[in-house]
C-alpha cells in the first residue's frame, strides 16, 4: 500500500485536450495566441491552477496524483458573461416591442416583484444554476433597484463560491413610481451594499445606474461619487443602443456632447467601467472609450431581438483605437443563457456587415476577453498557474447530429480545432456543457446533481 506525500492530499488534476488563450487574437496571429494541448494536463491545487500542460511531461513530476480524465472533450477557461439581468430570467421572450416599449410592457412590472427578498433569492438561485448550467462561470449582473434584490444575489452567489459582480440598480425618473429610488437614497443603498459585499469571498460591486434616461443628473453625480470613494468597484451601465434611447438622451441632456459624454461629465468613463450594446456609437466615442480603458459588453442576441442594430466590432477591435470587448447574453432582452449561442449570434452580425468572426476570436471574446474588459484577467481567463481554476468541459460530440459532424473528438492541428470549435459554437448550447467547475471542484455535471 501507497502513501501519500503530504503535499499530494490538496493536488488534484484534471486530463483531456485543452484550449485557452495567452493574448488577442484580433491583434496577435492565432498561431501565438492560441494555445492547444491535444492531451493535457490540468494540476489543481486549493482551487487554483498549480500546473498546466503535455500530460506525458507533466505528470511524471506528481506522484500519486488523483487524475479525473475527460476523453474526447475540450477544456476551456469558464465562459465571462459582461452583461446580464438576474432579475428579467422569468420574461426572456417577451413578444414583439423595441427598447423603450419593452422596458415598460415586460421589463418594469418584473422587476417590481424583487422587492420581495424571499422571491428574488429564488430567481437568484434558478439564474445562477443556470449560468452554470451553460459553463458561465463569471458574469456583471444587473440586480434590480431595491437593495434587497442584490443582496439575495449576492448570498447565493456566495454560497456556491462564484466569481460573481452585481449591483442595484439606481434609477430616479422615467420609470413607474415603485421602482424608483432618488439620488441620495441610490447613493447610500449603494455605499451599503458596497461596504457590505465588495471583496467578500469572489464577490464585487458594481455601481449600476441603469442608463441615462431613467437618471437624474443628480443620481449620475452621486454614482460618480461612489466610483471616486471606492475606485476599486465597477461602473455598469447601458449606452447607445438604440436609435430612439439615443434621441432621447440628446432631449434629456441638452449639455451633453453625445450619449457617452452624458457618463464622461459624471466621472463614469473608465477602467472597469462596463457600457453594454454600444451600437450606435460614433467614431469619437470609441475613441474615448478606448484612451479610458473602458469596455463594451457586445450583446448581440439582445441587439438583434430589440431590432437595435448591427453592433460594430470590426471599428471596436481597430488597430488604432483597440476598445475592450467582452460577449454579453443580455438576459431577458437576449434570447440564451448560453455563450456559444451568444458567439454564433455576433458571427452572424459581423457577417452582416461583409466582415468576420474567427472561431477563435469568437472564443477568445468569451474567456479572456471577457476576464480582459473587467480587469480580471490576472486572476481568470486562461490556465496559467496561480489563476482560480474555473473552467467548462465541452462535449462536441452532445448531439446526434454535432456527433455526426464531428467524428473526431480530439483534434490534432489548429486548423481541425477551428472547426471543431466552430461547430460547438454554431451548434453548441448548454447541451454541449458536459461539466463545470468552480475553483477547481466541481459544480455542474450532465451526468449527476449539481
Amino acid at each position: 500500500m501507497t502513501h501519500a506525500t503530504p503535499s499530494s492530499k490538496t493536488l488534484r488534476a484534471i486530463r483531456g485536450s485543452f484550449l485557452d488563450f495567452t493574448d488577442d487574437p484580433f491583434y496577435v496571429p492565432e498561431s501565438e495566441s492560441v494555445r492547444y494541448v491535444a492531451d493535457g494536463l490540468l494540476v489543481l491545487e486549493d482551487g487554483k491552477v498549480k500546473d498546466f500542460g503535455d500530460y506525458n511531461t507533466l505528470q511524471p513530476k506528481y506522484t500519486d496524483l488523483e487524475i479525473t480524465s475527460y476523453p474526447g472533450r475540450l477544456i476551456v477557461p469558464g465562459f465571462i458573461d459582461t452583461h446580464i439581468h438576474f432579475p428579467q430570467t422569468e420574461m426572456i421572450a417577451a413578444y414583439g416591442e423595441q427598447l423603450l416599449e419593452w422596458l415598460s410592457q415586460y421589463t418594469f412590472p418584473t422587476e417590481g416583484k424583487f422587492k420581495d427578498k424571499d422571491y428574488a433569492q429564488k430567481v437568484a438561485s434558478f439564474f445562477l444554476d443556470e449560468l452554470l448550467k451553460n459553463g458561465t462561470t463569471t458574469a456583471l449582473v444587473f440586480a434590480a433597484v431595491f437593495p434587497q434584490s442584490a443582496d439575495a444575489f449576492f448570498e447565493e452567489a456566495y454560497r456556491r463560491n462564484l466569481r460573481m459582480i452585481a449591483g442595484k440598480v439606481m434609477m430616479d425618473r422615467n420609470a413607474p413610481d415603485f421602482l424608483m429610488d432618488t439620488a441620495d437614497s441610490s447613493y447610500h443603498d449603494s455605499k451599503a451594499l458596497i461596504e457590505k459585499w465588495h471583496k467578500k469571498g469572489r464577490l464585487l460591486y458594481a455601481v449600476t445606474p441603469r442608463f441615462a434616461v431613467t437618471s437624474t443628473d443628480a443620481q449620475l453625480q452621486m454614482a460618480g461619487k461612489l466610483l471616486q470613494e471606492f475606485p476599486d468597484v465597477y461602473l455598469h451601465t447601458h449606452l447607445s443602443e438604440n436609435v430612439d434611447e439615443v434621441e432621447l438622451v440628446a432631449k434629456l441632456f441638452p449639455d451633453s456632447n453625445g450619449y457617452l459624454d452624458v457618463y464622461d461629465q459624471a466621472g463614469l468613463v473608465g477602467k472597469r467601467s462596463v457600457f453594454a450594446h454600444g451600437v450606435q456609437l460614433t467614431d469619437a466615442e470609441f475613441e474615448r472609450l478606448s484612451e479610458t480603458g473602458a469596455a463594451i459588453a457586445f450583446c448581440p442576441t439582445s441587439n438583434l431581438f430589440l431590432g437595435s442594430g448591427l453592433f460594430k466590432l470590426t471599428k471596436a477591435k481597430s488597430d488604432q483605437y483597440p476598445v475592450h470587448i467582452g460577449l454579453g447574453t443580455d438576459i431577458g432582452a437576449g434570447t440564451s443563457f448560453s455563450l456559444l449561442v451568444t458567439a454564433h449570434v455576433a458571427y452572424k452580425v459581423v457577417q452582416l456587415q461583409r466582415q468576420r468572426l474567427s472561431p477563435f476570436r469568437a472564443m477568445f471574446l468569451a474567456t479572456l476577453g471577457g476576464a480582459r474588459a473587467l480587469y480580471l484577467d490576472d486572476i481568470l481567463g486562461n490556465f496559467e498557474p496561480g489563476k482560480e481554476a474555473d473552467f467548462v468541459v465541452l462535449d462536441a460530440q452532445a448531439t446526434p447530429l454535432m456527433a455526426f459532424r464531428n467524428p473526431r473528438s480530439v483534434a490534432t492541428s489548429l486548423e481541425e480545432l477551428a472547426d471543431q470549435v466552430f461547430s460547438l459554437i454554431v451548434m453548441g448550447d448548454d447541451r454541449a456543457v458536459h461539466a463545470t467547475y468552480i475553483m477547481g471542484e466541481l459544480a455542474y455535471t450532465k451526468e449527476g446533481d449539481r
